[in-house]
């Protein structure tokens, strides 16, 4: 249900202005089919933390059928679900332990482990860096 109330990017030129726009804030865009599972599950933590979050991310839903132009950039064919990162129009680098720095493909079902994450590389983008590490190892959870 909280991809109902969540923003949604209905073409690549949306997706490059969402990305563009944020000049302070982290935007996150949830790449993926919204009848998949994980995505389902991933859409209800996104919107549950979304005002929580609203001053320094923002968060964005884009289904990969509708909107096939990044799914041979990102590679976001194979993967249910995937959650990108952007500070000022760049892509962040995130550490999962899973060995894709690129991107999360996986979901996450806890509202505060969701936050941590978004928190830790808010930070490390506003300190100039480019790719940070999560603050939880995924190396050995069950991703999907």
């Amino acid at each position: 249900m909280g991809s109902v109330f969540l923003p949604h990017l209905h073409s690549g030129w949306h997706v490059d202005q969402a990305i563009l726009h944020d000049q302070d804030r982290l935007v996150l865009v949830r790449f993926g089919r919204p009848q998949e599972k994980e995505c389902l599950v991933m859409d209800e933590v996104l919107f549950e933390i979304a005002e929580k979050v609203r001053n320094f991310a923002a968060i964005y839903l884009c289904d990969i059928d509708e909107v096939p132009d990044f799914n041979d950039m990102y590679n976001l064919h194979d993967d249910p679900v995937t959650v990108m990162f952007f500070w000022r129009n760049k892509h962040m680098v995130c550490d999962f332990g899973t060995g894709e720095n690129n991107k999360m493909d996986f979901a996450i079902d806890d509202e505060q482990e969701m936050i941590d994450i978004i928190e830790t590389i808010y930070r490390g983008a506003r300190k100039g860096r480019g790719a940070v590490n999560s603050p939880y190892d995924y190396n050995y959870k069950r991703r999907r």
